[in-house]
């Protein structure tokens, strides 16, 4: 192969009781990355369509990730990327994610593949770090993996694959706001109470537990965050009635998406999740809040290839 086109989805992490650790793969969002070799032994961004990104290799996330696989190879030749961005940045569904993880994947592909999905997510944090301030892997573990990720740790990553309750479903609502990664983790405080602490961990066991069992109930519980969500509840529009209005209209349960400004409704079945959609849009239409709602079944498979030359 000389060129490879992919997709590289969107994602959804925290899912209220596992910051920084749960994350779950989307369908229908993403964006889609050109990666063609090239003579000389460097990395390009040749263009990025979409949002206006910088094509920076130092500043842009696909070419860190990009720059951080090369230093783990010796070859002859270089990389040249095309990025379609099709995930807002600081929407809160793993933008900066999907272009590394996508980059990354994309380079594996051309090489052969000679690097684990281990590799992959490694060289993905080091573009959430740039962005975040921080390294973690719950958006780009579920995206190179696919489906439902637990991180348990990133010191030596360590990545579990959960089962996918096959009726499960999300409906994703992004006010037309922009939050950042970093701006967000800061409210996010630096001490949690030790029963505070317990709660959200028994919350987390007993998530994990009805995605094996596929009991909605438990799961409905479950998804409830005590130490982060609170906290960053007021940088999104209207959160608590978007939550109440998801709940009366039979969601499982909703939660802030990653740092946000989405969030993300759970449901078992189409007509509930469509219910959903719609309730929410009528009220964000109704306070005149621009906004994007989409339903999304989990993604099992991760990044897909559209195309290789």
């Amino acid at each position: 192969m000389e060129s490879i086109k992919v997709f590289s989805p969107g994602s959804i992490t925290n899912l209220s009781c596992g910051y920084d650790i749960l994350g779950v793969c989307l369908e229908n969002r993403g964006d889609e990355i050109k990666v063609s070799k090239t003579n000389q032994k460097s990395i390009t961004i040749k263009s990025v369509n979409g949002f206006n990104l910088t094509k920076d290799i130092y500043k842009n996330v696909s070419g860190i990730a990009a720059q951080a696989l090369m230093k783990k190879i010796d070859i002859d030749h270089g990389f040249e990327i095309e990025i379609n961005k099709g995930i807002k940045p600081g929407s809160g569904i793993g933008s900066s994610a999907a272009s590394s993880a996508g980059t990354v994947f994309a380079i594996n592909q051309l090489l052969g593949s000679p690097f684990s999905l281990i590799d992959l997510v490694k060289f993905s944090m080091e573009g959430e770090k740039f962005v975040s301030g921080s390294f973690h892997a719950d958006n780009v573990a579920p995206i190179i993996f696919g489906g439902i990720t637990l991180v348990r740790t990133i010191r030596e990553l360590d990545v579990v694959s959960l089962p996918i309750p096959k009726d499960l479903e999300m409906i994703v609502i992004r006010p037309n706001i922009e939050i950042k990664t970093a701006d967000s983790r800061k409210v996010v405080k630096k001490k949690v109470k030790i029963e505070k602490m317990t709660q959200q961990s028994a919350n987390l066991g007993s998530f994990v537990s009805s995605l094996y069992s596929e009991d909605y109930d438990l799961m409905s519980r479950s998804v409830i965050d005590q130490v982060v969500e609170p906290d960053r509840a007021f940088l999104i529009p209207e959160f608590d009635n978007i939550q109440r209005i998801s709940k009366n209209s039979g969601s499982i349960a909703v939660g802030i998406s990653g740092s946000g400004p989405s969030i993300f409704s759970l449901s078992n079945n189409r007509i509930t999740s469509n219910k959903v959609l719609e309730s929410i849009s009528q009220h964000y239409s109704s306070m005149d809040i621009e906004h994007d709602v989409f339903i999304s079944k989990v993604n099992s498979g991760g990044i897909k290839i559209i195309e290789t030359k």
